[in-house]
């Protein structure tokens, strides 16, 4: 098959990943068991993802002039993703995301956006080549609205295959946000919050994800931690379902499954068999710990998997 080409438009952030007997409440001190730094954002771990199974990524973000920065942009390179519109400004610091991780993996994040925030309409038009000639665009939300808009835009100009993942997720997003979303790819949280439903089980899952088909996305793909994942379109409604595995870390997982998603759809597989896949990669990820080092590249996959 061919090399997939692949233009992710989103955050880095740097994580700072803190293990606990169990998530903190409100106004509570833990001593935790251990401390890591890792890398992070959703626009760069899905970047990495494409990249360690073997895509041509292009990343577009910011980072702040700071150390945090400065790691990222060598990081990034490390796993092969083009760094050439990763912008750097003294305006702000990198993003950073906290995160909590108890023993069985459940998670809490803040997420300090910092540099993301600073990003351009320009710095976009200036990625405007490396966007058309992509078989696929991925973007989210931990950067500006306004500019998901504008390079979905852009690629929808281009006839370029557009997979929105709606994170962090918010009340309300524009109607032309859906229209412009080829994929629309929420998990099961973001969905409840953009429909203002339930979403406890498979039946209200189908119905949420419908509302949001209603909305004018194409293709929605709703992930189910554990339990898999979700395709409903107009005439279709299919679960997936994932695989059982003993979770040590969650963190990433959703990145994992976006970032193999758009790779195995940019190979030019059906999105059924590009979300079985997906299942089975971030399935793996929540094996291991920590956020981009839980990925696994693609010498580290059965050969099935990627053959």
């Amino acid at each position: 098959m061919k090399r997939p080409t692949i233009c992710v438009v989103g955050a880095c952030n740097v994580d700072l990943i803190s293990y606990v007997p169990r998530l903190p409440v409100m106004g509570e001190t833990l001593h935790g068991t251990r401390f890591h730094i890792g890398f992070g954002g959703k626009g760069a771990n899905q970047a990495v993802m494409a990249a360690k199974l073997g895509a041509e990524v292009t990343l577009v973000t910011k980072v702040g002039s700071d150390v945090f920065g400065q790691n990222t942009i060598t990081n990034l390179q490390t796993w092969g993703v083009d760094t050439r519109h990763v912008h750097v400004t003294d305006q702000a610091f990198s993003g950073v995301a906290p995160i909590s991780v108890d023993p069985q993996g459940n998670n809490s994040i803040i997420i300090v956006t910092g540099a993301n925030d600073l990003l351009t309409e320009q710095e976009m038009d200036v990625a405007a080549e490396a966007i058309a000639a992509s078989d696929i665009l991925v973007c989210q939300l931990e950067i500006p609205l306004e500019l998901s808009l504008h390079v979905l835009r852009l690629a929808r100009d281009n006839a370029v295959t557009t997979l929105m993942n709606p994170a962090p997720a918010r009340n309300e997003l524009p109607a032309e946000i859906y229209g412009l979303s080829d994929i629309f790819c929420p998990n099961e949280s973001e969905t409840a919050i953009l429909t203002g439903g339930s979403v406890g089980n498979l039946d209200e899952a189908q119905a949420a994800a419908r509302v949001l088909v209603g909305r004018g996305a194409r293709t929605v793909v709703l992930t189910l931690g554990a339990q898999g994942s979700l395709l409903v379109t107009e005439s279709e409604s299919l679960h997936i379902p994932g695989q059982k595995v003993v979770a040590k870390d969650s963190t990433g997982a959703g990145d994992a499954f976006v970032g193999s998603l758009a790779f195995f759809l940019a190979q030019g597989r059906s999105i059924r068999d590009s979300m079985e896949r997906a299942n089975r990669i971030a399935a793996i990820s929540v094996q291991s710990t920590g956020t981009q080092t839980s990925f696994p590249t693609a010498k580290d996959l059965p050969a099935d998997l990627l053959g």
